[in-house]
């Protein structure tokens, strides 16, 4: 049975993983939405109350929003990711509503936008402070791995046969970092920490989790990840403490 002892703490990932991740990750959302089934596109996502047409509308507006962040970083002139939240949801859902020849080329070109404002993006611009949609300061350098997190972690709510087993590892491990440091900054958050039994990688989530009377969540990293992000209830996992076997612990929620 595995025990919850101190492991190796996972660092943050570097532009050129980023870059990587962000490239692959279009082309596997790319190649999914292009390959389900018109008809299949209206069905259900993962996402209660969404189509995959919403999954894929959605991120297709990501993109748009991200290109605003990063013309605010290269002009100067404050551009905000959505003008509001009922305008983001109204657009989502009208295209959502769209038929597949169009909303496919849409996320295509969308896409093809986020990419171009990466690739002209002047280097001196890249450090320049913007604010994300909740409302948070960041540098305009967090837009690529903003856009990662959406493309791959969208690309299991498609549901059309990618799961968060079959993400690279080491991006998995970098998910993980990214929201369990998300979700332990959150009001409310119960300290736990997270060790994966299928690498050495071990994540903090709350304040004091690295104390050793924490209780420590076991299962893989993508079962850790799926349950981190809301995506699954957690019942492969094991919560061991000083008591011994414990309950799954409440989570605030991401994003």
């Amino acid at each position: 049975m595995p025990q919850p002892v101190p492991g190796r703490e996972v660092s943050a990932p570097g532009p050129e993983a980023v870059a990587d991740w962000l490239h692959r990750g279009t082309l596997l959302f790319r190649r999914l939405t292009d390959t389900v089934p018109a008809h299949a596109l209206a069905e259900p996502s993962l996402l209660p109350g969404w189509t995959r047409a919403h999954v894929v509308a959605h991120v297709a507006r990501n993109a748009d929003a991200l290109v605003n962040l990063l013309t605010w970083a290269r002009t100067g002139v404050e551009t905000l990711m959505y003008p509001s939240r009922e305008r983001r949801d109204a657009d989502i859902e009208a295209g959502a509503a769209w038929p597949a020849d169009r909303l496919r080329p849409d996320l295509h070109a969308a896409c093809e936008r986020f990419a171009e404002a990466v690739r002209t993006m002047p280097a001196d611009r890249w450090s320049y402070t913007v604010t994300s949609a909740q409302g948070r300061p960041i540098p305009a350098r967090e837009a690529p791995w903003m856009r990662v997190r959406e493309l791959w972690i969208h690309a299991v709510d498609l549901d059309s046969g990618i799961g968060f087993a079959e993400l690279p590892a080491d991006l998995v491990d970098a998910l993980l970092t990214d929201v369990a440091a998300k979700l332990g900054s959150a009001p409310g958050a119960v300290p736990v920490r997270l060790a994966a039994t299928d690498r050495e990688g071990v994540w903090s989530l709350g304040p004091d989790a690295g104390a050793a009377a924490v209780p420590a969540v076991h299962g893989s990293a993508a079962e850790l990840l799926g349950w981190l992000a809301g995506r699954t209830q957690g019942k492969e996992l094991l919560v061991l403490g000083d008591g011994g076997a414990g309950s799954l612990p409440p989570l605030p929620r991401w994003l």
